[in-house]
């Protein structure tokens, strides 16, 4: 018998959660704790971490997980690294439902970073509005130049006091190429601080900026161990199915 846990908290965890639901396959869904207010889902959902590789290996031996699917954000390297540790400990299949990163086009402006520190560095010397697209937990250093007008859009609002003065959105996408247009013209966006998220529900703030002439400055994704790695659910759910008819 196969049983799932889905290492989750994207909207293609959610969509892999829909579809295993209808498929009627036994899994647990895992949200890391970061979202106050998570969506719920089709199937068992537990929130919070698991105390590192050692406990998720845990996790696996007691809740008698044989396959886990880690479809956390593309850089949410922590867990995704602990999954790797833990299943190898376990001998637990492993698979990452992992979008393909956005490619440059024609008309794209990036400066591609490998780390915040050197996104910080990037931006211009004189005062300028910048979009932070890259989750509240890394703000932080962009204290360090506060010559500029950081706009920041969150899930949630924010809790306690923010390292720096700034115009704060709370909304969840995904956004479309309008809204993201009109949202950047209103406030005089001129740079833009993302991640290399891939797929499609956060790619309109990449199309406006390239419709507007925005310089991006892209962080890449952080490298992680090698591991089974598909990019649709479907290709999720017919690996289950394939190892469950082979009764592993």
């Amino acid at each position: 018998m196969t049983r799932a846990l889905i290492l989750g908290g994207t909207a293609d965890a959610n969509l892999l959660a829909k579809a295993m639901a209808r498929a009627e396959l036994d899994a647990i869904y895992s949200y890391g704790g970061r979202t106050r207010t998570p969506a719920s889902q089709p199937l068992p959902t537990r929130i919070g971490g698991f105390g590192g590789p050692t406990g998720l290996a845990d996790y696996i031996r007691r809740e008698k997980i044989t396959h886990v699917v880690d479809a956390t954000h593309p850089f949410a390297a922590e867990i995704s690294r602990n999954a790797v540790a833990a299943c190898a400990a376990t001998e637990t299949p492993l698979i990452a439902l992992e979008r393909a990163p956005w490619a440059q086009v024609s008309g794209d402006h990036w400066i591609e970073v490998a780390d915040i520190a050197s996104a910080v560095e990037a931006l211009p010397e004189t005062g300028a509005h910048v979009l932070l697209a890259i989750g509240r937990q890394h703000i932080t250093p962009f204290g360090a130049r506060p010559q500029h007008a950081y706009t920041l859009r969150f899930v949630d609002p924010p809790e306690g006091t923010l390292p720096f003065d700034a115009d704060v959105i709370v909304s969840r996408g995904p956004f479309t190429l309008d809204s993201e247009l009109e949202m950047m013209r209103a406030r005089g966006i001129e740079w833009i601080v993302a991640r290399n998220s891939g797929g499609d529900g956060a790619h309109a703030k990449i199309e406006a900026a390239r419709v507007l002439g925005l310089p991006v400055i892209m962080l890449l994704r952080p490298k992680l161990p090698d591991r089974l790695r598909v990019e649709s659910v479907d290709e999720v759910i017919q690996r289950l199915g394939h190892r469950a008819c082979l009764g592993a």
